[in-house]
């Protein structure tokens, strides 16, 4: 019988070694190499074709989690075999969500909730808070990946929770729980038990103090879809986005809000980013922003301030910084406004943040509105592309961001020229403008 062979895996990056080295050649973390066994390569077991037309008839089945913002993120509902990574900070309600959706799925499939931070009686605690008591899913508190895998195969489970991937470990693999080596060995057993079971796994992964998920970013690859908790702790509403999504739109994003009873979906989120009684004051206006596959309406207030140093502030949040002295450049040269010495600060309410260039348009209309202590209208909407040279450039749905500021009640919007919608809705004044001070004249006449 042939010796197996062995060989030495780093368990802070996952990398191979055919020999002990006090120091990881790749990471140059010290003392992290560990002896493992190398398995065999076999040829397997023959594997038979299929044809498209030998495939099921529910191609498109999709199960609904029992929130209409959240199969909103997966796509338009939850796929069998799908493979959902969800990140966010501690404490923000990742297990929290996670419970509630199994207890609504549990109500037609077999739905397995594995845990690895908390004991049964835990789990049974917040069922009991959250008024989930006499839900039917199957709980087991196991850290070993096999034996979930194997229970969950066992109970013909359509759905299997695992909280947390970072507390699990793979008998293959002898580094410690959350290693790098770990985290690879456990989601590649979890991905291909999903894909041959067709089983809809959830997977809740720790971040790091950078917002990112840890662990190597070959994990988000391997899986099928990748949902992130924003937001902001000075709110009670609480945002998931999807980074990535094979079955839907990336950059999707629900809003729920966190009760006593668990979240519950913000079904008009448009409404909890506008604040009425600010957009009248100066330096506030409202823009349509675009969010996965619908229009957000959001709030803009900028603030300009003389300036008690020879360095004057630009701080933006919820917009990309760099965009804002771009504004500031073009506000001086093509809006005979120069702000040379004085502070700016631009934010987005709500703590949502506006990565389109869409946000322009409003941004610099709200700057002005301050540094001038004039209000725009408060029924006024705009959004828009600036350009280097003062022009204002279209943005993507601009019809449907009109539409759904029509709905709000609002009854003027200052667009540029290409998207005027080719039918105004009721009530609504479109005003198009071709150059920033022709978008200054509109907004300030």
């Amino acid at each position: 019988m042939a010796k197996p062979k062995t060989a030495y895996v780093c368990s802070e990056c996952g990398a191979h070694s055919v020999k002990w080295a006090g120091q990881c050649p790749d990471c140059a973390a010290w003392n992290t190499l560990v002896q493992t066994t190398v398995a065999a390569a076999g040829t397997g077991a023959a594997l038979t074709p299929a044809t498209l037309a030998s495939l099921p008839d529910d191609l498109t089945r999709r199960d609904t989690t029992g929130f209409d913002e959240f199969d909103r993120v997966l796509g338009g509902g939850l796929v069998p075999g799908a493979v959902i990574l969800l990140g966010g900070d501690p404490g923000v309600g990742k297990s929290t969500l996670l419970q509630q959706v199994s207890s609504s799925l549990a109500a037609n499939l077999s739905v397995c909730y594995a845990t690895g931070e908390e004991s049964l009686r835990q789990v049974g605690q917040r069922a009991h808070r959250l008024g989930l008591a006499g839900s039917r899913m199957q709980l087991l508190a196991a850290t070993s990946i096999e034996n979930i895998l194997e229970t969950a195969a066992g109970d013909n489970a359509n759905v299997l929770v695992i909280d947390s991937i970072q507390t699990m470990s793979s008998e293959d693999s002898p580094s410690a729980p959350g290693s790098v080596a770990q985290l690879r060995q456990c989601v590649g057993r979890v991905v291909q038990f999903a894909k041959q079971h067709e089983v809809a796994v959830f997977i809740i992964g720790h971040v790091t103090k950078e917002g990112a998920i840890a662990g190597p970013r070959v994990v988000e690859h391997m899986v099928d879809t990748v949902l992130y908790f924003e937001n902001d702790p000075a709110s009670r509403f609480t945002m998931i986005r999807s980074v990535k999504n094979r079955f839907g739109a990336s950059g999707e994003m629900g809003v729920f809000a966190m009760t006593e009873t668990g979240f519950r979906q913000v079904s008009n989120p448009s409404a909890i980013f506008l604040s009425r009684e600010s957009i009248a004051e100066p330096g506030s206006i409202v823009t349509a922003a675009w969010e996965g596959s619908r229009p957000l309406l959001v709030e803009i207030q900028a603030l300009v301030a003389d300036g008690n140093s020879s360095y004057p502030k630009r701080l933006a949040t919820g917009i990309d910084q760099n965009r804002l002295s771009l504004l500031l450049a073009v506000l001086q040269r093509h809006g005979d406004v120069a702000l040379g010495p004085e502070d700016v600060f631009v934010n987005v309410v709500g703590g949502l943040r506006i990565a389109e260039t869409a946000a322009d348009l409003p941004a610099l209309l709200a700057i002005v509105s301050s540094f001038c202590n004039r209000a725009c209208n408060e029924r006024l909407i705009s959004f828009g592309e600036v350009g280097l040279a003062g022009e204002i450039r279209p943005v993507k749905f601009g019809t449907e961001r009109i539409a759904a500021a029509a709905k709000q009640g609002f009854t003027h919007a200052i667009v540029a020229e290409s998207n005027r919608p080719k039918r105004v809705p009721d009530g609504m004044q479109v005003t198009t403008v071709r150059r920033v001070s022709e978008a200054l004249d509109a907004a300030f006449e």
